[in-house]
């Protein structure tokens, strides 16, 4: 049997297209209430007053909430487990607002259509504070610094040393599904969340943190995600949810539009970094010193890890014997930050890899053969943590993908093909991510898996599939373990009261921490199920395999036993169907590599960029499912074309409004602006990961600003650094750099 490298398709894939998938807002709940909030159109302010007499004399309306009626306990909305230590700065409703779209105040409704009606009535009067728009005025609420060997006199001996301001902008998730949720009161005094999280147990513990009370009063249970990206790891309605169903006594629902998503949620966090790289005549990386600021917006929520998380990326792509790096996150009266398809890498790697690239300029250094030159090897030991980096194969990622991708041949060509409009340009970039949160003491996974009446597998654990496959993946690695058929297995939806604590989806940790969980677990079943069988078929249970559903003697008298037939047979004896239970805490974290190439067209008239073609080379350990690796590839790129050329949501620096609120002022890269994209997979195992794997889905989207912005670079001999590559910048830059 051979579960593991097939190209199944997803196991909820049918519900999905026909649509019987029900997700959040689809929920039908007897009796349930709508709630609309009111969002602040100011960047600070204070809420001074709040008249609720014509909000709550329309029809259907029936309660108003701000912050004068409800809880005033401060909490952080980015913490996973009760008694975590963050900053806490956020309330439901705060009396003075730090962001355009901040909470206001709360209408409860009989229906949408009378909350909405009820909100646009409420009458808020503001008094206004001064407000702090850019992130150079800012003050640091948490500053990382790191330093390794002798920067300043390794820059003195460098060949050449090139310095660069990168810049890259605050960007929305825009997933499918925008943010909702629902509460309702339960026994006890209890209340039930039903949300698309990341993570039930984050739910409850922030939950449980904003009404003052203990995690077991609040049972959170997860809802399909129609899309995340690391949006919807954070709960932000859900606290609000739960006050309003034990307040009122009545299940309600929350369900926000694209424009409030956009101004009310989390984002990415926009970055300015000054950096320098020292060159040797070689193309040996000699010393590089990288200071950044990080934008997290108006709360701090997860902010304060993100220069910590970026120093652990920066230190385990190149052996670099001479470093330094400062961190600062500040905070703005801009729209909070969070997760966001790699925490901190996109920013870290285009800021290191658009500058590596002009320092390879300098010395007239193919950018191939200068990251050949540095980049780490397998078992080399990252010096920010001091972690084995794994099976490091971005070697391979670099040689192999630049044959497929004809990058020596492109490369030369690009100037030969282009005219006095056109611009062609070849750009690479290479990158790398983690695979979990260790060495943090709760990263750990815990499966309990039992045969079931019919041969049916009961698979449980706090698993959070964001809709991009993780549920399909773990089931290939157990159904391989076990050797039963992928169709076999019953994964039960995570819920806190259900499941075992989890710290979630994030740090694309799934398939390395919890697809080995659920290995072993499998394998322990799979001695319990042979265990079981021996007693029945009379031999060792070492003589029997299990493959397919079925138990079959290795040797002796042919004779099978399915699933099914044994657990009838010890349902009638009046025994326990075979179970297991195990908790694997992973004891690395090693890398994932990937190395991208692209070629693009720039139209020097208009400023245009056009991805012409692409490749993305990942060092993936093992492709469990190939189909839903390539497909995690292609998500990531086409976030990474917006991320280049397209996406910002573009704050007013005078009034703190966004400009990019919906979807018609957004531009994302759609199905026009993409080019075919090419997957290249290198499989050369992860000795601690599941069947060798390791992780693909955020390090998918990481290099892919940098590509482009090199071959931009490359086409226009330019030295652009600000991302978005806008027309406008492109112009702007011709105007001043090439003759009219």
């Amino acid at each position: 049997m051979n579960v593991v490298s097939r190209r199944l398709p997803l196991l909820d894939g049918a519900e999905k297209v026909t649509g019987a998938l029900r997700f959040a807002a689809d929920l039908a709940v007897a009796g349930a209430l709508s709630v609309r909030l009111v969002l602040s159109p100011r960047a600070h302010a204070r809420v001074a007053a709040i008249d609720p007499r014509a909000a709550l004399a329309t029809p259907g309306a029936l309660a108003v909430f701000w912050h004068a009626n409800t809880p005033r306990r401060f909490y952080n909305s980015s913490i996973w487990a009760e008694g975590q230590a963050a900053p806490e700065d956020e309330t439901m409703f705060p009396e003075i607002v730090r962001h355009v779209g901040d909470r206001v105040a709360a209408v409860v409704a009989q229906s949408p259509e009378a909350a909405e009606a009820a909100a646009a009535r409420l009458g808020v009067t503001y008094e206004d504070l001064p407000a702090i728009l850019d992130p150079a005025l800012a003050e640091s609420i948490a500053e990382t610094a790191f330093s390794l060997g002798d920067v300043e006199r390794a820059f003195a001996a460098a060949a050449v040393v090139v310095a660069s301001r990168v810049s890259t902008p605050k960007t929305h998730h825009v997933a499918i599904e925008t943010h909702v949720t629902l509460a309702a009161p339960a026994e006890g005094g209890r209340v039930t969340v039903w949300s698309p999280c990341q993570s039930v147990f984050a739910v409850q513990a922030v939950v449980a943190k904003a009404l003052g009370v203990e995690g077991d009063r609040v049972r959170a249970i997860k809802t399909p995600v129609g899309g995340s990206f690391g949006g919807k790891a954070e709960p932000i309605l859900e606290p609000i949810a739960a006050f309003l169903a034990l307040q009122l006594g009545r299940p309600v629902r929350i369900v926000y539009d694209r424009r409030e998503t956009c101004l009310g949620t989390r984002m990415r966090a926009r970055a300015v970094a000054d950096i320098r790289t020292g060159l040797a005549a070689d193309g040996r990386i000699v010393a590089r010193d990288t200071e950044v600021v990080v934008d997290v917006g108006a709360y701090c929520t997860g902010g304060h890890w993100l220069p910590g998380s970026m120093a652990q990326r920066l230190s385990r792509l190149y052996a670099v014997p001479n470093k330094r790096y400062r961190g600062r996150a500040v905070m703005t009266n801009t729209p909070p930050t969070g997760a966001f398809r790699g925490y901190g890498t996109p920013q870290i790697n285009a800021v290191t890899e658009i500058n590596l690239d002009l320092a390879g300029r300098a010395l007239g250094l193919d950018p191939l053969w200068l990251r050949l030159r540095n980049v780490v090897r397998p078992g080399a030991s990252e010096p920010y943590q001091g972690l084995d980096v794994g099976n490091a194969r971005i070697r391979d990622c670099l040689i192999l993908g630049a044959r497929a991708f004809g990058w020596f041949r492109r490369r030369r060509a690009a100037a030969q093909r282009s005219t006095p409009r056109l611009a062609i340009g070849v750009g690479l970039a290479a990158a790398t991510h983690i695979n979990g949160c260790f060495p943090a003491d709760d990263e750990a996974s815990t499966v309990t898996m039992r045969l079931k009446d019919g041969g049916r597998v009961e698979l449980a654990l706090a698993l959070h599939d964001l809709g991009c496959g993780a549920l399909t993946t773990i089931v290939q690695i157990a159904a391989e373990a076990l050797g039963a058929p992928p169709q076999a297995f019953e994964v039960t939806p995570a819920d806190s009261d259900l499941s075992v604590y989890d710290l979630g989806t994030r740090a694309s940790r799934t398939t390395y921490v919890c697809g080995e969980a659920a290995r072993r677990a499998a394998e322990k079943l799979n001695a319990e199920v042979r265990r079981a069988a021996a007693r029945l078929m009379n031999c060792p249970a070492d003589d029997l395999d299990c493959a397919e559903g079925a138990l079959r003697r290795r040797w002796g008298p042919e004779e099978t036993l399915t699933f099914a037939a044994l657990a009838e047979a010890l349902a009638a004896r009046g025994e326990a169907l075979p179970a297991a239970t195990l908790t694997h805490a992973a004891s690395a974290n090693p890398g994932s590599y990937a190395a991208h190439f692209t070629q693009v067209v720039v139209d020097r008239l208009t400023g245009r960029v056009k991805v012409a073609a692409y490749l993305a080379a990942h060092d993936v350990g093992r492709a469990i499912n190939p189909m839903l690796v390539e497909g995690q590839i292609h998500g990531g790129v086409q976030i990474g074309i917006g991320y280049a050329l397209y996406e910002d949501v573009d704050i007013d620096p005078g009034s703190g409004r966004m400009r990019g609120d919906r979807l018609s002022r957004y531009h994302l890269a759609n199905a026009p602006e993409l080019p075919r994209i090419e997957t290249l997979l290198i499989e050369k195992g992860e000795p601690t990961g599941p069947y060798g794997a390791k992780a693909v889905g955020e390090i998918a989207t990481v290099p892919v600003a940098a590509a482009i912005v090199n071959a931009v670079n490359h086409a226009l001999g330019a030295d652009l650094t600000e991302l978005p590559l806008a027309p406008e910048r492109i112009c702007a830059w011709l105007d001043n750099n090439e003759p009219v």
